[in-house]
């Protein structure tokens, strides 16, 4: 199944200076159109927190986005607030993501991975994944969490079989078949 995929670059060095490239941007997109799916926008913005919220706002908003991968500005520098952007404007978090992330990351950076403040989470039935800026970073992400999450064939249980109940009113009673199947 092709997902509709926006890619945010979180930036100061990188917006002030277009010229200097994005690579960790280029590999995200390599890898989410060699895995089948479509890149519906790419944007490179400041690390400012609302300059964050804005880009994404309008993602979240867009039914035709499915899921946001953002990359930079997750660090503890005094500029780094994409997870403070990010969190206000999520529905849900998906605890487990962060926590893989450093795991796996551990196996390149060591302890180093502490630093990282990666997280992922839904927000109006979109899926956002929030990544360090660094290749590595984002490689680990993609290759080894997101892209499994993102193929309905991964079994038992996949982010793509969720996404037409993340916008479910938890008022009323689930009647699709396969309620209470995967992880929940």
């Amino acid at each position: 199944m092709s997902l509709a995929i926006a890619l945010l670059t979180v930036s100061d060095r990188r917006s002030a200076d277009p010229s200097s490239g994005d690579p960790s941007g280029d590999a995200l997109r390599q890898r989410l159109e060699a895995a089948g799916h479509h890149l519906v926008e790419r944007r490179l913005v400041p690390d400012n927190r609302y300059a964050i919220r804005a880009a994404l706002s309008t993602w979240i908003a867009d039914p035709a986005v499915q899921v946001v991968i953002s990359s930079g500005g997750t660090g503890l520098t005094g500029r780094d607030g994409t997870p403070e952007a990010v969190a206000p404007l999520l529905d849900k978090t998906i605890e487990g993501f962060g926590e893989l992330f450093r795991v796996l990351s551990f196996e390149s950076i060591g302890t180093s991975t502490l630093q990282s403040r990666c997280l992922a989470g839904v927000a109006n039935g979109t899926i956002l994944f929030v990544l360090p800026g660094s290749l590595d970073a984002v490689a680990t992400a993609w290759d080894r969490l997101i892209r499994a999450q993102l193929d309905d064939a991964t079994q038992p249980c996949n982010l793509v079989q969720l996404l037409p109940r993340l916008n479910e009113d938890p008022r009323r009673p689930a009647t699709s078949p396969g309620v209470g199947k995967g992880v929940g």
